[in-house]
């Protein structure tokens, strides 16, 4: 609409005494990434290690584990947060075990981020199982019956063996779920509405981003988050690539 003014790193100020932004969103993103990003790969190699043993019925469970990545995000997380409302199934089945709960889970300040949480660990961990099923089937059974010979049990095996040979995939699992997870977005929208409800608490960075570009059409702010993001997810990655043994190249 015409010419405007240079704002230069405006933004960037602006949003770094952003109060929501930083008491918020940034805290809510960590801790989200947190919580998800090591019961997804713990989750995702358990039920992988489980899936890739000649068991009855193979092919059963591994889409089983792997049908709730393919279903229906938005059906999930609705159908989740009828589940948990104060008289929902959850609560009933917590009744009848003896623990007396009125909570409404994904519209409490204290338990609307873990509850969403640890859906999305269930919802996600079988993408993991993928990516560690395909590694583990990389791994020659001749090393397995080697070890076996030299009298090492199954736990030894997988400690030793199987864990350490998996090192590629545990690099490249944890990046793909902490890119995930630092993205989140449309559970929190879903659960919470636009502006994170309750109190903020499924206030995330992209849900920040989205409010800042689509309710006040501040894009130029939107883009300062944006850009934040970035920076993170690539703080994240080069710490991955250095934990995992992989050093940039450049």
């Amino acid at each position: 609409r015409g010419p405007r003014d240079f704002v230069g790193i405006d933004n960037y100020t602006e949003l770094l005494s952003d109060n929501v932004f930083v008491g918020k969103a940034i805290p809510n993103t960590l801790a989200f990434t947190a919580i998800v990003v090591p019961a997804q790969m713990a989750l995702g190699l358990a039920l992988a290690v489980i899936v890739n043993q000649k068991i009855h019925g193979q092919t059963f469970f591994r889409a089983a584990f792997f049908f709730p990545s393919i279903a229906s995000s938005a059906a999930i997380v609705v159908l989740f947060t009828f589940l948990t409302q104060p008289q929902g199934l959850l609560n009933t089945v917590l009744g009848w075990v003896g623990i007396e709960s009125t909570t409404n889970w994904t519209n409490d300040p204290s338990t609307a981020l873990p509850s969403i949480a640890a859906l999305l660990i269930w919802t996600t961990s079988g993408t993991m199982m993928l990516f560690y099923l395909a590694a583990l089937q990389g791994i020659s059974k001749e090393i397995y019956e080697a070890a076996a010979m030299d009298g090492a049990n199954w736990w030894s095996a997988f400690w030793r063996i199987t864990f350490p040979m998996l090192q590629p995939a545990h690099f490249f699992v944890a990046v793909v779920s902490v890119i995930g997870a630092l993205q989140m977005f449309d559970a929190s929208f879903i659960a919470g509405g636009a502006d994170g409800s309750p109190a903020n608490a499924l206030t995330t960075m992209v849900l920040f981003l989205f409010r800042a570009a689509n309710a006040t059409f501040e894009y130029g702010y939107a883009a300062a988050v944006g850009i934040v993001l970035l920076v993170i997810l690539l703080a994240f990655t080069l710490i991955q690539r250095r934990l995992f043994g992989q050093a940039p190249s450049w």
